[in-house]
């Protein structure tokens, strides 16, 4: 960096736009600008530099009137243009090229629904135009299992992997096809062929034709990320595609206001992964985190200085916190989620939680609620004078956190004016009015004033950050009190001392740049080259040599493009992504630098370093064990090169010559100990060795720190502030209901639960659980009663309550502490017997009692039964479905009890052909990992009653289920008026029907003055010979799900929900069969159809496709399963979506080129219906799909489906939806038709063709279908979150 130049680095985000400037001499310089003022500047970035010019040297034009660069060193910069695209859906129209039978490819998806409980199912939009099928398909070789008769020819892949080119492409028909989307002013396509990663010569001469045609952006999904799996492929090359344009415009656009468009100008653009590249390569879909990148660079490189400890970052923005873990290396992942969109590329672990100072402040049903909507930058929070609602800032301003005196002036219409503290008191007086109300009625004396209303929405807003955090440690096994909290952002120094005190951590640190700390992350971070390429090679000494080739080769194309950009310091970082054969769990390892010195021969080891041992420790880590005697497989090779950065280091700040600084003046603050007079001190006259003492506020140029009481601070030689928290100690609070601390538990409660699942999930061994997370954890009361289960499974919701109340009825006081018992049956609450649940009391101190239980509830993949996996579609009794357990008990005293477990996990039942389980290892592994889920359960319960005292948790545990039930009777209560309005009676009805002609059916009776509800399912049909039999806990589960759905917000998932409802089941139904009746199909099936006629009966929506489709095919030596996706149905005010799971499943789909890697089967066709399935009406129901697979070998087909023969209703004057078909199309042409439920053995070149069923349409054809699109509250921004623990929930909610 030249000496004599002004160097600038630049956060521009969502709101505000921040400048940090490096003047010759070292001098630096800082500015915070609104990102969007169109009135006074066109570009933010570009005006903080002419600003800061100007003001430094007094001149910022060049004679052409733009601004002058001859003074400009270098400008590094991050943007949210990308994601902000992204968001809004405002890049650039794309036309996708995908295979033919794949056009709903990204439509679909993995199949699964964003929101479990949102009827109007909102699938986020397409990044894609329109779609033109190519016919051209290429798929692996598979030459030991393919028995087609084929003559097709064999193309090269990487690594000498061979494939088979079945159709090559179709010029001629591609050409008219993108010369007619050319036509239409299209220019940008997304190529997306299956195995391309791979095998790319048809996405090759694709693109060669794109662009022959004029298409100005052509993206080849191997060119921008050359990894398996279609559908993230896919996704991540649409965004380029979509992005990219947009992305070039706006730096052209920046480029153009200055002189000479910044020729000779070092300009450098911050991505995802944390690290730099020049503006001419700066790529969409690798901007999606360019500005909070920035951040995390910052704080890792600074904090690091002042603790061995890792780092957690705590960036609290306008809209949203964002959350990071620096431990002495970048915590990358290769695969993550924004706005719908999954993006395959290296990035930063940066979780986004929709809580920050915009985020709303509602009570709802005598519950204190902080989000995730958030007013925004436009209006903004109440005080900012545009009109906006209460929010986190608001009830800061009210707490005297923040001074506006100290804020500039630019709010109101005009942006002129200061932060209006009336505007937000008189809206926190209506609020407190409201609460105060509910008190009243509720029978609690107690009147709250507005400081205490607003001082309790920090509480929920600080819990609502904390549960991120202790899922990013927790989840991996890490003490969260281990750690030192970096906070930075505009409003992180207003929370910072209560987020560490809750988190336990002691140290907070708070850098002299915190307020634009992702701006000075720019000037310190490095320019990065990646190269990566796919392999597919086993990990072992026969191929090190050429493993080591490619990393040699990738690193020298690192170093040659570093080099020319004129790097003399140039660092190469190798990994590779492994995994164990037959798992999805892979990780991308960089090799040890202990494997440098090791004796081992191995030219991979010699010239890179260990590998094998890195990745031994990060599996044994990340999931608590490792796997033996089992094949590692590299997916992919990377290189990471690093052009090191070299902005001169921070300068000091000077010695203090008294320890306690001069304060500004005083201010009064409240806090959870009470109010006080806080000293006020400006952080530019802290010097170092200062020291403050709690409270106290410090005010910087740029954000507002707040000291609490028992906090101190103190200056750092470099001017950073490290804040020391008294932690530990019981809170002070007592057993009576207090709105505040009724969120504050819930969060406790449900995190409780959700820190279960990750460590079942973490230490478990079998996909289904592992990797399709089909599994729930879940906290009881003493009772039994359910206090809070993460939703994650609808069929499980209230399922496993009925399993843990059974126990105590059979097993009363003789439960000891280290017992653990195993259950399964219908009769015991089980839902069907691959569900194995494993409970355990929680004991505290001396109380002979459990005070609480945990379970956990997993699929198995097998349990023994007559066929593998143990669902088999032809059923008729239990024993035929595998073995069952009431009540065992699997752990006595402390003690596994291995050897019986094992006996009758391999004992047959009675059943004729059944057998004992098919993989005994893998159950015994899942069994001790949900075990240790239970263990880590009453760890944090018991540190929970530490906290507090057993009698408080035990209270707020009957409080929020209390408050479940206020919840469900004030929907009662509004349904019961609006019938009575609607109907003239309190009385709904409804049934529907089993394709065997067995009724469900239901009777509400509702009480509007009570809110409660009698439901009777008298008239439901009787026990089936077959196993479509419910057991009476899925039908309480689908009776929560449908009541959580029409709450229509979040409410505890627990016993309440079901206390204002009176349930009546007959004995010796389908609904509650006896207990020798087979439930396989209950589970799967039976439930859908629960679900339909209690919606039915409120007259809630459509009816969606009913059916979870189940397939499962194989042979004695392999198996796969997959549930397949169908229409959702219409309601008041949507439109059903297609190819969507619904309702009481949400599983998702294996990606097309997995299933053709490891299965003898090819993927034909997969898309929605074109033959109208979704119910014509007012608003239509959604698409099912078509799914054709071609088997490659004989194989056993079982079908377990519903809805072949009666359609799925539509509602007040919809049509009803199509029903599904099943066909097998014969190798000879031959077609034939499968019942819904059918086991058959399929030969080589047969096809199995199945449609799933639409969803019903809602209201008469020919009204007006405007949509209900924007129906969120008013003023309110619905934040997307992001992030490894969004993606995990999302993927658990998806199980």
């Amino acid at each position: 960096m030249s000496g004599n130049k002004y160097c600038f680095a630049i956060d521009r985000g969502g709101t505000f736009t921040d400048v940090l400037c490096i003047c010759p001499g070292g001098k630096v310089r800082t500015m915070k600008l609104l990102s969007e003022d169109p009135e006074r500047y066109s570009d933010a970035p570009r005006e903080g530099i002419r600003r800061i010019l100007k003001e430094e040297t007094g001149e910022d034009l060049a004679p052409s009137g733009l601004v002058d660069t001859s003074k400009i060193g270098w400008v590094r910069m991050g943007t949210t243009v990308a994601t902000n695209a992204l968001l809004e859906r405002k890049g650039d129209p794309v036309v996708l090229v995908v295979n033919s039978g794949f056009r709903d490819l990204l439509y679909i998806g993995n199949q699964a629904r964003p929101k479990i409980f949102d009827l109007n199912i909102r699938k986020p939009a397409n990044l894609y135009q329109s779609v033109v099928e190519v016919d051209c398909r290429i798929v692996p070789q598979q030459p030991e299992r393919c028995e087609l008769k084929q003559n097709w020819k064999v193309l090269e892949g990487v690594a000498g992997t061979k494939y088979l080119e079945v159709h090559p492409v179709d010029e001629v028909a591609l050409r008219a096809s993108l010369s007619s989307a050319r036509e239409q002013g299209v220019s940008s396509v997304a190529v997306v062929l299956a195995h391309s990663y791979a095998c790319p010569e048809h996405e090759i001469r694709v693109g060669a034709l794109a662009r022959e045609l004029g298409f100005s952006h052509v993206t080849l999904s191997h060119e921008a990320m050359p990894m398996c799996r279609v559908v993230a492929r896919g996704y991540t090359a649409c965004a380029e595609a979509y992005l990219t344009p947009h992305v070039d415009r706006y730096l052209a656009s920046f480029k153009s206001g200055f002189d000479k468009q910044l020729e000779g100008v070092d300009v450098l653009f911050m991505q995802s992964d944390g690290g730099l590249t020049n503006m001419e390569n700066f790529r969409g879909a690798r901007a999606i985190l360019s500005g909070p990148a920035g951040g995390v660079v910052g704080y890792a490189l600074t904090g690091a200085r002042e603790t061995e400890l890792p780092l957690i970052g705590f960036d609290m923005g306008g809209t949203s916190t964002d959350v990071s873990r620096y431990a002495g290396s970048y915590e990358h992942v290769i695969e993550s989620t924004t706005a719908g969109v999954t993006i395959q590329a290296p990035q930063l672990d940066i979780n986004t939680v929709a809580a920050g100072g915009g985020s709303r402040l509602f009570f709802r049903s005598g519950i204190f609620v902080v989000g995730p909507e958030s007013a925004g930058s436009h209006p903004g929070p109440a005080c900012y004078k545009k009109g906006g609602p209460l929010t986190v800032t608001d009830a800061n301003l009210i707490l005297g956190r923040i001074l506006p005196q100290y804020f500039p002036k630019i709010f109101g219409p005009k942006e002129n004016e200061p932060l209006d503290h009336e505007i937000a008191r008189s809206k926190f007086v209506q609020l407190q009015a409201e609460i105060n109300s509910h008190l009243k009625a509720s029978g609690d004396d107690r009147v709250l004033s507005i400081e205490q209303v607003a001082l309790g929405f920090i509480r929920v807003a600080n819990e609502t950050m904390c549960r991120p955090i202790r899922a990013l440690t927790q989840s991996r096994g890490l003490d969260t009190a281990n750690h030192v909290l970096s906070c930075f952002g505009g409003a992180g120094g207003q929370h910072a001392c209560a987020i560490a005190r809750n988190l336990g951590i002691g140290k907070v640190v708070v850098h002299k740049y915190a307020g634009i700390l992702s701006a000075y992350g720019m000037a310190l971070a490095d320019v990065v080259q990646e190269l990566q390429e796919p392999s597919g090679l086993e990990f072992s000494d026969a191929n090190a040599q050429q493993l080591k080739e490619r990393l040699d080769a990738l690193s020298q194309q690192c170093h040659n493009k570093l080099a020319q950009q004129g790097f003399r310091k140039i660092e190469l970082e190798p990994f590779l992504h492994l995994r164990y054969e037959g798992t999805d769990g892979a990780l991308m390892v960089a090799p040890s630098a202990a494997g440098k010195q090791s004796s081992a021969s191995s030219a991979l080891l010699s010239a890179y370093g260990d590998f094998h041992a890195t990745f031994l420790e990060r599996y044994r880590t990340e999931f608590g064990f490792v796997l033996q005697n089992r094949r590692i497989i590299v997916d992919d090779i990377r290189i990471r090169g690093l052009g090191k950065n070299e902005t001169p280091p921070e300068s000091k700040v000077k010695d203090a010559s008294e320890v306690t600084p001069p304060a500004e003046g005083n201010t009064r603050v409240h806090f959870d100990q009470g109010s006080f007079d806080a000293p006020i001190y400006l952080t530019k006259n802290l010097l170092a060795g200062h020291k403050v003492t709690g409270p106290a506020v410090l005010i910087d140029q740029l954000s507002t720190i707040v000291v609490e009481p028992e906090c101190g601070v103190q200056v750092t030689p470099f001017g950073d502030l490290i804040m020391d928290v008294k932690t530990g100690g019981k809170h002070g609070i007592n057993a009576e209901l207090d709105p505040v601390h009724l969120s504050i538990f819930s969060h406790r409660f449900m995190s409780i639960a959700e820190q279960m699942g990750r460590v079942l999930q973490r230490t478990s061994i079998s996909t289904n659980i592992k990797e399709r997370l089909d599994f729930s954890c879940a906290l009881f009361g003493p009772d039994g009663g359910l206090v809070s289960n993460a939703p994650h499974i609808p069929v499980h919701l209230g399922a496993m309550q009925e399993t843990v109340q059974y126990q105590l009825r059979v097993r009363g006081d003789t439960l000891k502490n280290g017992d653990v018992i195993l259950a399964n049956h219908p009769s015991a609450g089980g839902s069907h017997l691959p569900d194995l649940t494993v409970i355990t009391p929680v004991f505290y101190e001396s109380h002979p009692r459990p005070v609480f239980f945990v379970a956990s509830r997993g699929h198995h993949a097998d349990i023994g039964g007559i066929t593998p996996g143990s669902m088999p579609p032809h059923s008729t009794s239990l024993a035929q479905e595998g073995a069952a357990f009431k009540s065992f008990l699997i752990v006595e005293n402390g003690v596994f009890q291995e050897q019986q477990i094992v006996e009758r996990l391999t004992t047959p039942t009675a059943a004729k052909g059944a057998v004992g389980t098919r993989n005994l290892s893998d159950n015994l592994s899942d069994l001790k990992a949900q075990i240790a889920a239970n263990h880590k359960g009453i760890q944090l319960v018991a540190e929970l009653i530490d906290s507090y005292g057993l009698d408080v948790v035990q209270a707020y545990m009957s409080h929020i289920q209390k408050n479940a039930e206020l919840a469900v009777r004030d929907m009662l209560r509004q349904i019961g008026r609006d019938t009575l309005a609607r109907t003239g009676s309190t009385v709904l009805e409804a049934r529907e029907f089993m394709d065997d002609g067995s009724p469900i059916a239901l009777k509400v009776t509702i009480d509007a003055e009570l809110g409660s509800a009698l439901c009777d399912f008298t008239g439901s049909g009787v026990e089936v010979w077959g196993n479509c039999n419910a057991p009476r806990a899925i039908t309480l589960s689908a009776l929560i799900y449908c009541l959580r759905c029409m709450v229509g917000h979040d409410v505890p998932l627990n016993q309440g929900c079901l206390a204002p409802i009176q349930v009546i089941i007959p004995k010796n139904s389908i609904l509650d069969p006896s207990e020798g009746a087979a439930v396989v199909g209950g589970n799967v099936q039976t439930s859908q159809r629960i679900v339909d006629t209690v919606l039915k009966a409120f007259g809630v929506c459509a009816a969606s496709q009913g059916c979870m489709n189940n397939i499962t095919i194989g042979d004695e030596t392999w198996g796969y399963y997959e549930t397949v996706a169908g229409g959702a149905g219409a309601g008041p005010g949507w439109h059903g979506a297609g190819g969507v799971h619904t309702h009481m499943t949400n599983t998702r789909i294996t990606d097309p080129e997995i299933l053709e890697l490891r299965y003898p089967m090819i993927l034909k066709r997969f898309c929605l219906r074109t033959d109208g399935s979704g119910g014509r009406g007012q608003f239509n129901g959604g698409e099912g799909v078509e799914r054709d697979l071609l088997f490659r070998k004989p194989v056993t087909l079982s079908v377990l489906t519903e809805r072949r023969t009666l359609q799925p209703y539509g509602l007040a004057g919809g049509e009803s939806g199509k029903s599904g078909r099943n066909l097998v199309v014969k190798h000879d042409g031959r077609v034939i038709a499968l019942a819904g439920k059918t086991c058959i053995d399929v030969e080589a070149g047969d096809t199995f063709a199945m449609k799933t069923p639409g969803g019903g349409g809602f209201g008469p054809s020919g009204g007006s279908s405007k949509t209900g699109e924007g129906t969120d509250q008013e003023n309110s921004i619905r934040f997307v979150e992001r992030g490894t623990v969004f993606n995990y929930l999302q993927a658990q909610e998806s199980a």
